[in-house]
């Protein structure tokens, strides 16, 4: 996806969200994130919202304080305090040259990083927020498969804050993903990720794994992510499966 169509479907995402916490009881647990009710899962991401939305504004040379100031308690109007941090977000990454180097904590340190990140931190939450609300989680085609590609860019750089991640090396073992609603002849709905001594490298296109896992492009983020089960009668798992579950028991953003 190029940086204006991240902007776009990030607009999207933040209004759809939003509508979605409207007359929403934000008591209620959110299953895929254990420890949040769906107001703290709000929260935190119109406070990430926010906290992007300085960082890109000031082309911050280092990490910057996440800003805490106004946020809502579950008496207040909490989606629109959402849509407002998300909008503004929207806008700033709007009028910001995504070439610009700036910090982030992922290896593209430029204005662009922030684009992509939150996109897909966004559809995530989305999806964790309609999980809790019983309604079916389903991420658009064009976004789900930059998100996996998103995510397998990134899991490197999350060392400091996700230990885990230590663990996602081998000796040549692979996993193979296989979305069943995309093109075959592109390659981009295929990943094939292999776990060296060093760590993992990925590649797009058709190849044989020792585990594969074959799903929409949707519902495979959401499983990349740790938000559908593998037990899910959604997936078909071919191989070794204690392979596929080890990864996503260490690949935690």
């Amino acid at each position: 996806m190029d940086y204006a169509a991240e902007c776009d479907q990030l607009g999207v995402i933040v209004d759809s969200f939003a509508t979605a916490l409207e007359r929403a009881d934000l008591s209620r647990p959110v299953p895929t994130c254990p420890e949040w009710t769906l107001l703290e899962l709000a929260v935190h991401t119109g406070r990430v919202h926010r906290w992007a939305m300085l960082l890109v504004r000031e082309l911050a040379q280092e990490r910057m304080p996440t800003p805490r100031d106004g946020e809502p308690g579950a008496d207040d109007d909490v989606a629109g305090w959402f849509r407002k941090g998300g909008d503004a977000l929207v806008a700033t990454l709007r009028a910001a040259d995504p070439d610009a180097a700036m910090w982030a904590w992922g290896v593209d340190q430029h204005v662009r990083f922030w684009s992509r990140r939150q996109l897909h931190e966004t559809a995530i939450h989305q999806a964790d927020a309609l999980i809790a609300l019983g309604r079916p989680a389903q991420i658009a085609v064009d976004v789900a498969a930059d998100g996996i590609d998103e995510l397998l860019d990134n899991l490197p750089a999350t060392r400091t804050f996700s230990p885990k991640v230590a663990d996602l090396q081998g000796n040549g073992e692979s996993i193979h993903l296989h979305a069943v609603d995309t093109p075959d002849a592109d390659g981009l709905g295929e990943w094939l990720i292999t776990l060296q001594p060093e760590g993992f490298g990925y590649s797009h296109g058709h190849a044989k794994g020792d585990v594969a896992v074959r799903g929409t492009i949707s519902d495979l983020e959401l499983m990349m992510y740790n938000r559908l089960p593998l037990a899910e009668d959604r997936f078909e798992v071919f191989g070794d499966r204690a392979l596929l579950e080890r990864w996503l028991s260490a690949a935690q953003l």
